[in-house]
Order: C-alpha cells, then structure tokens, then sequence
C-alpha cells in the first residue's frame, strides 16, 4: 500500500503534471510545424529548384526483386525533418526569448515600497510632535 501512495504523491506533483502538459503540447505543436514544412514551405522550394519533391529523394542501394522491397536511403526525408527541426527550434527560441524579456522587463519595474509598519509610524508622529514643542 505504501507504494501506492508514493506513486500517488509523486503523479500528482506540480512538475509532472507541467511536463504532461508540456510534452502534449509539444507534440500537437510538433505536427503543424510539420505540416507547415511539408505543406508550405517545401512546395515552393522544390518549384525553385525544378520541381523537386524532397520525400522522393532517395539512393536506391538494391532494387526490388520478387517479392523483396528496395533498399533505399531516403536522404529527401531527412532533408524534410531537419528543415522541421530547425523551424521548430527557432520557433521555441523566439518563445523563450519572449519570456526571458517579459521576466526581464518584470524585474526591471520598479517595485513600490512597503509602507513602514504601524509601529515605527507612531513613532515617527510622537518625534514630529516633540521637535514642534522644542
């Protein structure tokens, strides 16, 4: 039952539940990236370069025989992902550095000063009044 009870308090933790939704997120946010690559951005570049579509790119190292599928290198996809990956890291740079300068400008904000406590105010009235009598 202890076990229980220690998965329990760890599953329900603030971090785990953060990173839960993070990787959620990520994914969901992972497939319009790659579609916005695949379905946006590569079309023009393969009509820039003579109607090239990178998934079909590959180096055939044997062709098919019987009933044997080819053995392909398919460089055009990897070409495809890295052109993901680097959108993606460029949209998650942009988010970060948006944050880092939103704390930043947060920091920078001059915070009011407490007011003194009621203590050190009375004090402060009894002195004022015995300087006047003086």
């Amino acid at each position: 039952m202890g076990m229980i009870k220690e998965f329990k308090a760890f599953a329900v933790k603030g971090n785990v539940v953060d990173m839960a939704v993070g990787i959620v997120i990520g994914t969901a946010f992972g497939k319009i990236v790659s579609s916005f690559v695949a379905d946006v951005i590569m079309p023009p570049i393969g009509v820039m370069l003579g109607g090239v579509n990178f998934s079909n790119l590959v180096i055939t190292l044997k062709e098919a025989a019987n009933d044997m599928p080819a053995v392909v290198i398919s460089y055009g996809q990897f070409i495809q992902t890295l052109v993901d990956f680097i959108i993606i890291a460029f949209a998650i740079f942009m988010a970060v550095k948006a944050i880092n300068s939103m704390k930043r400008e947060e920091q920078a904000a001059p915070a009011e000063p407490a007011p003194p406590p009621a203590q050190e105010l009375l004090l402060q009235e009894i002195r004022d009044l015995l300087r006047q009598q003086k």
